[in-house]
């Protein structure tokens, strides 16, 4: 397949820069089998697109010799995966138990309110000008440091609604 392609079910084009599509023959070149090369394939689609769309789903599973539905399934069940744009700057706020008791649900809606996107959705929330995005995660893995978030891939700890904007403004600095 060429690097650029139109896309058989949607009809859409879809263009994967020369680069990438060397990375990622590089990274199934790893591999006995092909299909274990997935989860690497799709992290350096994301890391170029921000995102997971259909097209990049299939153009997966076309160069992995899959059904698209391979590729979808790993995309919807592990949480690192995204199926919409996300901000410049992507929050997570931890919501199991510890963090929950912890304030979490606050913190959230307090970020929500800051960057003016509604609280109630269960998908990312993108503020208008694209800069910050915020969603629930799951367990962030520091249950006695509650309530915890994640700005990219800066983590942070025992987080109040003061430290969140403090944390968002020099985002924006």
């Amino acid at each position: 397949m060429s690097a650029a392609a139109k896309n058989k079910t949607s009809g859409k084009d879809f263009s994967v820069p020369r680069a990438l599509e060397s990375e990622v023959k590089e990274l199934i070149s790893h591999y006995l089998e092909k299909r274990s090369a997935s989860l690497m394939v799709l992290h350096a689609l994301q890391d170029h697109f921000g995102y997971l769309s259909n097209e990049a789903v299939e153009w997966t599973a076309e160069k992995l010799d899959l059904q698209p539905i391979n590729i979808l399934e790993l995309v919807t069940f592990y949480p690192m995966f995204r199926q919409e744009p996300a901000g410049k700057f992507q929050i997570k706020v931890c919501r199991t138990l510890s963090c929950a008791l912890g304030g979490s649900k606050e913190l959230y809606e307090h970020i929500c309110d800051v960057i003016k996107v509604e609280p109630d959705s269960h998908h990312v929330q993108v503020s208008k000008d694209g800069r910050f995005s915020v969603e629930f995660s799951e367990c962030l893995a520091a249950c006695g440091t509650a309530p915890v978030m994640m700005v990219n891939e800066d983590f942070h700890e025992n987080v109040s609604n003061e430290d969140a904007d403090r944390i968002m403004k020099e985002c924006k600095g």
